[in-house]
């Protein structure tokens, strides 16, 4: 497809890196360094201009755009980038939305003015974070087959019930039908067989339905004491911090934010009438004692500055609280969740990357490609991949353990309608389902790709 990104930042560019490889991909930004590097680094056409001008677009080949990504540090730019491209003959515009003001506005922007779709990223990461915080012992959830197949990242503790247990045993142990799909144990990342072994300190991903993983949550926890979250402390009042606590409200969590701008204090106490708001610097130490943070169920530290939210959230971890979550933004400083062994980090511009390249897997399921869904995970090392078998081919309808797969590649499950499947030897593809592949080899395009 031929697909223009407006806005060369940090998440302009790393959506440049990775639809470049399949896609005809222009970049249009004010500051030309920007273009140059993301030009020089990527195989993509570069234009330095204003994104506003008709001639600017013009340049970008803008009637022929199937979709233009608009991702400039302006609300109001990337929703009137995307009118202007739309009336020039662009097939799909999605625009980056960050204010609240634009929540309700959602539907009249896609129905009336045509933009396909709007990314909050604050928002995102708040439905992020309060995923994880809804299954505490859950470092990271995401979803497939629209909603009914979960894949989950957890880190097996010392005395856990599945410490020492080998993967053929673990469906029987549970009496619960899961899948381990890949175990990371120190810097190796392995996609398992039958006879592995787990181990405390083993990092693993497991697929379930929605039930079952709520199911396994609470038999892994019954071994030790139950650990739901009732009380949470956000630091930093942010966007994030005012979605995060009306859906923890919701949930039945008590909050709790502490915030050092006054200003934002009060704005925050008018619309979160059910959360307690404390204008302190949470920063200071003596400050969190004072206020009890640590006595709290779960710490998101959710501040503008990515050092300060480690910091705080090592603080939290080390004075006893037993779910942290820490807010980055900057993509490079993720893999310091093993270094410094944090519970969750969630990244607001990760989270947006990977919503936008669904929309554009989803428009390419249209021009024939059946991926649906595609998340990296452990730092890219390792993909989770939804495929749709759209028609018969060769290995449909032969039973698994007839088909060779590649290296490095595991089926996780299969959705045959409502229908969900965790995939064993006698089970066969059909056409219409939906496959979710976990692989360490990039650059799945197709189905076949997995088959030796």
């Amino acid at each position: 497809m031929d697909i223009i990104i407006v806005g060369c930042g940090k998440v302009g560019s790393a959506l440049a890196e990775v639809l470049s490889d399949e896609h005809n991909v222009t970049i249009i930004d004010k500051k030309e360094s920007l273009v140059e590097a993301a030009s020089n680094d990527f195989d993509v056409m570069g234009i330095v201009g204003n994104c506003l001008q008709t001639e600017v677009l013009e340049e970008a080949n803008v009637a022929k755009a199937n979709i233009i990504i608009a991702v400039t540090a302006s609300d109001e730019v990337n929703i009137l980038s995307c009118l202007i491209a739309k009336r020039m003959g662009a097939r799909h515009c999605i625009a980056r939305v960050r204010s609240p003001e634009f929540d309700k506005q959602l539907v009249f922007m896609r129905e009336e003015l045509g933009i396909s779709m709007m990314v909050n990223p604050d928002y995102n990461a708040a439905n992020e974070i309060a995923k994880v915080l809804r299954y505490p012992e859950a470092i990271n959830i995401e979803s497939f087959a629209k909603g009914r197949v979960d894949l989950a990242e957890i880190r097996i503790t010392s005395g856990s019930i599945l410490d020492g247990v080998a993967l053929s045993q673990l469906s029987r142990r549970l009496r619960l039908d899961v899948l381990i799909c890949a175990v990371q144990r120190g810097d190796e990342l392995t996609i398992p067989n039958g006879n592995f072994v787990l181990r405390a300190g083993d990092k693993i991903h497991m697929t379930a339905s929605h039930s079952n993983m709520v199911k396994f949550f609470k038999s892994i926890s019954a071994a030790y004491r139950e650990k739901r979250v009732k009380q949470a402390v956000l630091i930093g009042g942010g966007r994030v911090a005012y979605h995060l606590a009306q859906q923890l409200i919701e949930m039945g969590v008590k909050v709790k934010i502490i915030e050092i701008d006054r200003e934002r204090c009060l704005e925050l106490s008018d619309r979160l009438n059910k959360v307690d708001i404390s204008c302190a610097d949470g920063t200071d130490h003596d400050i969190l004692e004072e206020e009890r943070v640590y006595d709290a169920d779960a710490v998101v530290t959710l501040t503008g500055i990515d050092e300060e939210n480690i910091l705080l959230s090592l603080l939290a971890k080390n004075n006893g609280v037993d779910k942290v979550v820490t807010k980055v933004n900057r993509m490079s400083l993720m893999q310091l969740s093993d270094t410094l062994d944090l519970d969750s980090i969630i990244s607001p511009k990760s989270i947006t990357v990977n919503q936008i390249l669904q929309y554009v897997r989803a428009k390419q399921n249209s021009l024939g490609n059946n991926v649906t869904t595609l998340y990296r995970l452990v730092n890219d090392r390792l993909e989770a991949i939804e495929f749709v078998v759209r028609d018969k081919k060769e290995y449909v309808d032969v039973p698994l353990k007839k088909l060779k797969l590649r290296s490095g590649i595991l089926i996780g499950s299969i959705v045959r309608g409502n229908e969900l499947i965790i995939p064993k030897g006698d089970d066969c593809l059909q056409v219409n389902d939906s496959v979710v592949v976990i692989t360490t080899t990039k650059g799945m395009h197709d189905l076949s790709n997995i088959f030796d």
